[in-house]
């Protein structure tokens, strides 16, 4: 099972609260030290690697967050429906669009496409790219 990872904002605020709880049990934690063990119980090594991580989660790549850019060089706006972190930044994600999205160039026929699937990688774009080199799918990030 693969955890999906909070925004920036949510593991700072998930800090707070362990340092709330721990204060109310009597125990006395820093805030840095919180930050230690929230970063940690995500997997990672310490609170800077986490920090340097999470931006890209802020742009709503969590399940239900939303997201805009483009697909096939044709703009929308989505909610992400599925993520999976696959490591070194990269992201797996199945995007519901709010509107069809047209992804042939021809204009004797259409293809319409409401959702998508993509692995997007710490750039906002996928590695896939159509024959004149633009990704298949780029986000716009924050």
């Amino acid at each position: 099972m693969t955890r999906i990872l909070p925004t920036l904002s949510a593991a700072k605020a998930e800090a707070k609260a362990l340092r709330m709880a721990k204060k109310a049990e009597g125990v006395t934690l820093s805030h840095g030290a919180a930050l230690e063990l929230i970063a940690k119980s995500y997997g990672f090594r310490d609170w800077n690697t986490c920090k340097a991580r999470l931006p890209e989660m802020a742009t709503g790549l969590a399940v239900g967050g939303r997201v805009t850019g483009h697909y096939l060089s044709q703009p929308f706006a989505a909610t992400v429906v599925r993520s999976e972190d696959r490591g070194d930044g990269w992201t797996y994600v199945a995007l519901g669009l709010d509107y069809p999205v047209d992804v042939v160039r021809f204009d004797s026929f259409s293809s319409m496409r409401q959702r998508v699937q993509a692995v997007i990688g710490p750039n906002g774009h996928t590695k896939e790219r159509t024959s004149d080199g633009v990704p298949h799918v780029t986000l716009e990030l924050e």
